[in-house]
C-alpha cells in the first residue's frame, strides 16, 4: 500500500482552522446494520387431497434489486485505489440493503503517524454530517407540538428579535443595514434559506463579522447566540439559499425546548435509544487511542500533513460549545444505526425516533423559487440545479442534473473531513464513507468520493 509520508515536521500552514474547514465545509455536494435473524423453518401441515385443482393464473412477481457480486467488488476496488495511489491514508465503507450489509470495506491506517490500522471501533470526526442529527432532534420536539415551522425563529430566539439585514456595503466597507420585511422561520432556519451567514468563506461584512466575533470558537450556546445577533443577514429570509449557522442556532432551540443541554438531549433521546455508543461532542480520553488522525494538504508542497489546531483534537477540553453544525465525532457502527433508522422511516429494533410523515416532511425540498444550492450560496460559484433542501439534508430531485447516481427520492450531506453519506428510501439502502482528510489544497484536484462511489453502488444493483 502506498502512503504520503509527512515531512518531519511538516504541519498545514493556514491561519486558522475555520478556514480549513471552508472549502469542503461549504458543501460537499459533487453501521451496524439491522440484520435479519435467523428463525426455525416452519414446517407446514399436508394439504388436504382435492379431485380437482382449479388453474389460477399467478403474476409473476415484480424483480426486486440486488448487488452482483462483480459489482461489489468494483465498488471496493474504486474504493481502495484512494489508498493504493496514495490519495487518502485510510478508508472505511459500508454499503447496507435491506438492513443486510453488501459490502463493509476498510484498508489503510487511521493515522500515518500512529501507523495503526482502521478498526471498527475507529472514531471519526463527522463534521456536518452532525446537520441531519440536529435535524431529526429537531423533528422529535416538532412531533411534540414545541414549535411550527412558520413560527418566528424570534419567538423562540427572542435574540434574534431586532435583526438587521445587509443591503450593500459603503465604500470605507461598512455594512448598509435595513429592516427585516419579516422574520426568518424556523423552516428556513433548518434550510439554510434564513439569510444567517456562517463565516466559514466570503469577505461580505457579515461573514467576516463571524470571524472577526470569533462566533463559532463562543464558549457556549448562549455566547454564540449572543454574538450571532449582533451580525445583520445576508439577505431577506426565503429569498436565497447560503451554507449557515443555522444547525447550530438549533441545538440552542433544543436545548431551551427540551429542557435539558443539548448534548444532554441527544444521549437520552437518540444516542441511547438508537445504541450509538460512541457519538458526542468530544472524545473520552480512555477512547482517545480509536480517535482517527485528520490530515490536510499543505498549500505550498501539496503534501499531505498532520492538522494542529486544537479544534480539530475533540478533546473534552478544546470543544468551545455543543455545535448541531459540525460538532459530532462518531464510528461507522454508530452512524450506521442511524442511517438505518432513516432507512426504516423513523425506527430502529422496535425503537420509534420519528414518524413516517416526519421523516417525509424532513425530507421534501423546501428551497424558494430560482434558488439552488451552489458553491459559494446566493445562487454563486458552481450551482447545482438538480438538488433540494429538505429540514437539515440535501434531497435529490433531477438525477440527470446532478454529478452523482444518486437516485431521486435520496437524501445525503457529508462532512468537512470528506466523510459522506446517504440514503435512498427507494432502494431501501444506505452508504456511508468514512476517511479524514480536508480537501482543499489537494494537488490531485477533489477527491470526489461520493461521484466514485454512487457510480459504482448502482452500477452493481441489478435487476434479479
Amino acid at each position: 500500500m502506498k502512503t504520503v509520508e509527512p515531512s518531519e515536521g511538516a504541519m498545514l500552514k493556514i491561519t486558522h482552522p475555520r478556514t480549513l474547514l471552508a472549502a469542503v465545509s461549504s458543501f460537499a455536494l459533487v453501521g451496524c446494520a439491522t440484520v435479519v435473524p435467523e428463525t426455525e423453518p416452519v414446517v407446514a401441515d399436508a394439504p388436504p387431497v382435492v379431485e380437482k385443482v382449479t388453474e389460477v393464473e399467478v403474476e409473476a412477481p415484480v424483480a426486486q434489486p440486488a448487488f452482483t457480486a462483480e459489482g461489489i467488488a468494483a465498488l471496493e476496488q474504486a474504493m481502495g485505489q484512494y489508498v493504493a495511489e496514495g490519495r487518502l491514508y485510510g478508508i472505511h465503507t459500508r454499503l447496507v440493503h435491506k438492513g443486510e450489509v453488501v459490502s463493509d470495506f476498510k484498508t489503510g491506517l487511521r493515522g500515518l503517524q500512529s501507523q495503526t490500522p482502521i478498526e471498527d471501533d475507529t472514531i471519526y470526526r463527522i463534521y456536518s454530517m452532525t446537520k441531519p442529527v440536529t435535524g431529526v432532534a429537531m423533528m422529535m420536539l416538532y412531533e411534540e407540538g414545541k414549535f411550527d415551522l412558520d413560527d418566528p425563529v424570534s419567538m423562540h430566539v427572542p435574540e434574534f428579535a431586532n435583526l438587521k439585514v445587509l443591503a450593500g456595503v459603503n465604500e470605507d466597507g461598512s455594512a448598509i443595514l435595513e429592516d427585516l420585511e419579516r422574520a426568518p422561520t424556523m423552516r428556513e432556519v433548518m434550510s439554510h434559506t434564513s439569510g444567517f451567514a456562517y463565516g466559514l468563506g466570503g469577505t461580505d461584512p457579515a461573514n467576516s463579522a463571524f470571524r472577526d466575533q470569533k462566533v463559532l470558537e463562543s464558549p457556549d450556546l448562549q455566547t454564540f447566540i449572543d454574538r450571532t445577533a449582533e451580525i445583520p443577514l445576508l439577505f431577506q429570509p426565503g429569498e436565497h439559499w447560503f451554507y449557515s449557522v443555522g444547525m447550530d442556532i438549533q441545538g440552542y432551540i433544543i436545548q431551551k425546548l427540551s429542557g435539558q443541554t443539548f448534548g444532554e438531549f441527544l444521549q437520552s433521546r437518540l444516542f441511547g435509544p438508537l445504541g450509538m455508543e460512541d457519538t458526542g461532542f468530544y472524545v473520552p480520553e480512555e477512547d482517545y487511542g480509536r480517535f482517527s488522525e485528520v490530515y490536510g494538504f499543505d498549500p505550498e508542497s501539496g503534501a499531505m500533513v498532520p492538522v494542529p489546531f486544537p479544534g480539530v483534537m475533540f478533546r473534552k477540553e478544546t470543544v468551545a460549545f455543543e455545535s448541531g453544525g459540525g460538532g459530532l465525532v462518531s464510528t461507522m457502527d454508530d452512524y450506521g444505526r442511524f442511517s438505518q433508522m432513516l432507512v426504516n422511516r423513523g425506527s430502529l429494533n422496535g425503537v420509534q425516533i420519528i414518524k413516517p410523515e416526519t421523516l417525509d416532511l424532513m425530507t421534501t425540498d423546501v428551497l424558494p423559487e430560482g434558488a439552488m444550492l451552489s458553491q459559494a450560496g446566493m445562487n454563486m460559484g458552481e450551482v447545482y440545479p438538480g438538488f433540494g433542501m429538505g429540514l437539515t439534508v440535501g434531497t435529490v430531485l433531477e438525477p440527470e442534473a446532478v454529478p452523482t447516481k444518486i437516485p431521486a427520492g435520496s437524501f445525503f450531506w457529508s462532512g468537512a473531513a470528506s466523510t459522506w453519506f446517504w440514503v435512498d428510501p427507494v432502494n431501501e439502502l444506505y452508504f456511508i464513507g468514512m476517511v479524514q482528510v480536508f480537501d482543499n489544497n489537494n494537488p490531485n484536484g477533489p477527491l470526489e468520493l461520493r461521484e466514485t462511489s454512487s457510480t459504482a453502488v448502482y452500477g452493481a444493483l441489478s435487476a434479479e
